[in-house]
């Protein structure tokens, strides 16, 4: 009888750990505009541990695959514009960021 209580104990572990060993974090985006839209080239999202960016297209990104945690926004912009940052964006797990607009100084 106890062999058979240490079993199922054995196997129910078992069971529990395998459905732990499924679960996977759910990266989120980051998404925004540019204004104006024709003076910005990419967008970048800095942390500690990633680098990502994105095209800004008719004045809009989206930067997917972001961990969650805090990044620093930087968009990439065309001369006379300068670059420009965004700092503090907190991304959280399988959620989109709305960084809202950003506008580029000359």
């Amino acid at each position: 009888m106890k062999q058979l209580t240490k079993l199922k104990l054995g196997l129910l572990g078992i069971g529990v750990a395998g459905l732990f060993s499924f679960y996977t974090v759910q990266n989120g985006t980051i998404k925004g505009t540019v204004s104006p839209s024709e003076g910005a080239v990419r967008a970048w999202a800095l942390s500690s541990s990633d680098t990502l960016r994105a095209p800004v297209q008719s004045g809009a990104f989206e930067i997917t695959n972001a961990k969650p945690g805090t990044y620093r926004i930087i968009i990439e912009a065309k001369p006379p514009y300068k670059n420009i940052a965004k700092d503090d964006v907190n991304v959280a797990e399988g959620q989109p960021t709305d960084v809202g607009e950003i506008k580029l100084q000359q």
